[in-house]
């Protein structure tokens, strides 16, 4: 791995949350003063973990991509319980571009395969939990699960089940301490978006 390309990449998500967290505040109820540093941390996090994992190899800036986004619907879903489309549905073909220059970069037209199919059997899978259970799994959940699939499956059967069950396991948790604590009950909607995306991220990094 470049020595740089950690830090580099923990500086440019900073950067970038921070100038981008407008883009998330605009759809909050009321203004908030812990949205921009929050965002910008988490972007840095997540990009430097990312290239801690991915190193200097063709795929990196796809998944500093999903980073970037992903900062964004977390905080959006955690403020107001809403995916905007304007985030999940056009990563839907940029993911795929962007994966598909690292395909080609590499030969590796597999794995390009892979992630198409880990991006339809998530969507599908998530649909139907949404056609059963629309209390559970909002739509915005189904629209986030098909680029997350795109992504975990890129790296294989392993990542993409560790991811998928990670969003899961993390949910469930969290709804089980407001269970414990009487925060929350059963009807209590919980904002699904940001665990999905926190286990996708172990996925990616635990692979």
């Amino acid at each position: 791995m470049v020595d740089w390309l950690v830090p580099l990449c923990t500086l440019g998500g900073a950067v970038a949350g921070w100038l981008a967290a407008p883009l998330a505040e605009r759809y909050f109820e009321r203004p908030s003063s812990w949205a921009r540093p929050g965002i910008a941390v988490t972007m840095a996090a997540a990009s430097g973990a990312l290239a801690w994992r991915l190193g200097g190899h063709a795929e990196l800036p796809a998944y500093l991509y999903l980073a970037a986004v992903g900062s964004l619907l977390a905080f959006v879903d955690v403020a107001v319980k809403r995916l905007p489309d304007p985030y999940t549905l056009p990563s839907y073909l940029i993911g795929p571009a962007l994966l598909g220059v690292a395909a080609l970069a590499g030969g590796r037209y597999a794995r390009l395969g892979h992630a198409l199919i880990g991006l339809a059997v998530l969507w599908a899978l998530y649909a139907v939990q949404h056609l059963f259970a629309p209390g559970a799994i909002g739509w915005g959940d189904v629209k986030l699960s098909g680029v997350l699939g795109l992504y975990l499956g890129w790296l294989g059967a392993p990542a993409w089940w560790l991811g998928v069950l990670g969003g899961f396991v993390l949910g469930g948790l969290y709804a089980a301490v407001l269970l414990a604590t009487r925060r929350g009950s059963r009807e209590t909607e919980i904002p699904f978006g940001p665990f999905m995306l926190a286990g996708a991220l172990v996925g990616i990094l635990a692979s």
